[in-house]
């Protein structure tokens, strides 16, 4: 097969050649886009799942949607090491921006509140760096969204930003990748300006995706978090949709599956869309000529699995202390098999390594400050990679 023709592309957040299996989410985005244009109360969103399910590049999409309807966008990428204020600050930019408001002063004071927000945490003696504002050449407005509350100046600051698109019959949509990594104030201070933002019928919604414990961290936060936010969990596709997925784009490059070789490009993918695009392109390159099989696969998946162990599960793999990487491998040990997410008790992990569990609980909670595994519930954990634990037990 002609390797320039290769149509799938594995990559962090990439959006595939064919976005199967997320009708539901884009239709249901629509909904919610026309129902705030119109002025209708609905809830911000909030996507949920693992690692290379294509919570990004969904998230991707439902902003191309906002900006075809014309609304105002903008999107950062939460970190534990950075506050809030600055990201959204330049995400807010963004949006105003897009909107286009006709009227200048209208336009220039919610500028104004924007960077009086965005440095509002620079001190007198802040460097220039610290003191930057997202390209604003308006001065910094006072009284408004600087009082040093992120919760309160977030709240304002939203209101005034929600007014500027009311004006034109349009909305502001923030999208917000990696938000479990949002710090505990920054967390309260999203949740209390989207409550605000909702009460007051404004056109302002936030778009949110995160690992599957976000909702529990929201929740953490706000006790009214489970009714302030639409949650949707992104899952791996089913057969028909990773189907598609494979076959569309070989389709456009005058190639096809055998149903036996899609077949078993599910069983080596699990369908879940990252390893789709990297199974796909090693199969694409390695097979000698259309339509490919069942043989095909049989001999690229092992260059494929040596491709996902360096860079998708060796690179995070590497990132744990040697004491956090006998903690993941006793995970995979202690998988019996019996649980669709490969949650396993902190007791059996415990009792794998022959500890107890209370000293595990540093490496624990490290690996969880990481993003490698997480907590859905009490006393269970699970990883945030999917196959993470077969790659231990095979190459760990």
């Amino acid at each position: 097969m002609d390797p320039i023709r290769n149509p799938y592309a594995p990559g962090a957040g990439q959006r595939p050649p064919e976005l199967a299996g997320r009708d539901a989410q884009l239709a249901a985005f629509d909904v919610v886009l026309e129902r705030v244009a119109r002025g209708r109360a609905e809830r911000s969103l909030v996507l949920t799942g693992l690692r290379g399910v294509g919570k990004t590049v969904l998230l991707n999409a439902l902003r191309s949607a906002a900006v075809r309807r014309g609304w105002g966008t903008g999107k950062l990428e939460a970190r534990p090491d950075l506050p809030l204020r600055r990201p959204l600050s330049s995400a807010l930019h963004q949006a105003v921006r897009e909107l286009g408001h006709p009227e200048e002063e209208q336009r220039d004071h919610v500028l104004g509140v924007l960077r009086a927000f965005a440095e509002r945490d620079a001190g007198r003696d802040a460097k220039l760096r610290d003191r930057w504002s997202p390209g604003i050449d308006v001065p910094a407005a006072r009284g408004r969204a600087d009082s040093g509350d992120i919760e309160i100046d977030l709240v304002e600051l939203l209101t005034e930003v929600g007014g500027l698109s009311q004006d034109l019959g349009k909305g502001v949509a923030v999208f917000l990748d990696e938000m479990q990594d949002l710090g505990p104030a920054d967390v309260s201070a999203l949740c209390a300006a989207c409550h605000e933002i909702s009460q007051s019928g404004l056109p302002v919604i936030v778009v949110g995706a995160g690992l599957p414990h976000l909702p529990a961290v929201l929740s953490a936060s706000k006790s009214y978090s489970e009714r302030l936010f639409a949650y949707q969990r992104i899952d791996r596709l089913s057969r028909d949709a990773a189907d598609r997925a494979l076959a569309a784009p070989a389709a456009e490059e005058d190639a096809e599956f055998t149903p036996e070789g899609l077949e078993a490009m599910y069983a080596a993918t699990g369908g879940y869309p990252y390893f789709i695009q990297a199974y796909g392109k090693t199969v694409w390159d390695l097979a000698p000529r259309s339509p490919i099989t069942a043989d095909d696969v049989a001999v690229a998946a092992p260059e494929a699995e040596r491709e996902l162990a360096v860079g998708f599960f060796g690179s995070r793999y590497e990132r744990a202390t040697p004491a956090e990487r006998d903690y993941l491998r006793a995970m995979a040990d202690a998988d019996s098999g019996e649980d669709p997410v490969g949650a396993v008790a902190t007791a059996d992990v415990a009792a794998v390594l022959g500890k107890k569990p209370q000293s595990l609980s540093p490496a624990r909670d490290a690996l969880l400050k990481k993003g490698l595994i997480y907590s859905g519930e009490r006393g269970r954990i699970a990883f945030t990679v999917p196959h993470f634990g077969r790659y231990l037990r095979d190459h760990a």
